[in-house]
């Protein structure tokens, strides 16, 4: 009985709306329809234990994705390029036949993105854990990426800090510092440049975590809609 009311209101509603407001009401309907026809309801602590399982796994594949050799530097979703206030230093340079040095530096660059993103998964981890079964409810019937919204929100000033440091340490490894300054000098010298010396730690840290978080939206949306994603009973259960 609660089902035809529910369909009846719908219906009606329908005529009262615009088109984007109906294609609304109807993925509302539909999320709906999958919770009252479930012939197994899933319990709160089903639902949030399956959304835990799939932002680790998210997370797990977005550190190892982007930790790997080339992860940032050959994944043109989230390669880091030249700052964006050095464009014009970028196009000087390989103006004047230090094109290779620029390339090489752009390498490093996401190189050390690579090499800092080892140490993300613990930090996303902790929040993860976190997760109220109130948040878990909102997630699963939130939009395609509603789970690394969530995690974004929950991580992203803690990564940013703990990252800042791991980043300086990457970039010590890869020697960018010795890299960049050849590159601002050569461009200083360049008669009526206008110097610039943008902040790399900054810039790299945020394109860092920026790039992690991509890749956990897009295995988050790989789980809500690929079966074959969806690994074990309990992601198979919460996200049928």
């Amino acid at each position: 009985m609660m089902k035809k009311h529910y369909i009846l209101f719908v219906f009606l509603g329908f005529s009262f709306f615009s088109n984007a407001q109906i294609d609304l009401l109807k993925k509302a309907s539909e999320k709906a329809f999958k919770l009252i026809n479930t012939e197994n309801p899933l319990s709160s602590e089903e639902i949030s234990d399956g959304l835990i399982e799939a932002l680790i796994k998210g997370s797990e594949y977005s550190v190892n994705s982007a930790s790997a050799k080339g992860g940032f530097n050959n994944n043109y979703l989230i390669r880091i390029p030249f700052p964006e206030e050095a464009k014009k230093m970028k196009t000087a340079l390989m103006k004047i036949g230090f094109k290779g040095k620029v390339e090489s530096f752009e390498k490093s660059i996401n190189s050390a993105a690579e090499l800092s993103s080892e140490k993300a998964l613990l930090i996303l981890m902790d929040a993860i854990k976190q997760m109220s079964i109130k948040d878990a409810l909102s997630i699963l019937n939130g939009e395609d990426n509603a789970a690394t919204i969530y995690l974004k929100n929950h991580t992203s000033k803690f990564l940013y800090s703990e990252f800042k440091t791991i980043v300086v340490f990457s970039m010590k490894e890869v020697q960018i510092a010795k890299q960049w300054n050849q590159l601002i000098t050569k461009y200083n010298s360049i008669p009526l440049t206008k110097k610039i010396n943008p902040d790399l730690e900054d810039y790299i840290t945020n394109k860092t975590i920026e790039g992690l978080f991509i890749l956990i939206a897009i295995e988050e949306k790989n789980i809500r809609e690929n079966p074959k994603a969806r690994i074990s009973e309990l992601l198979k259960k919460v996200f049928k």
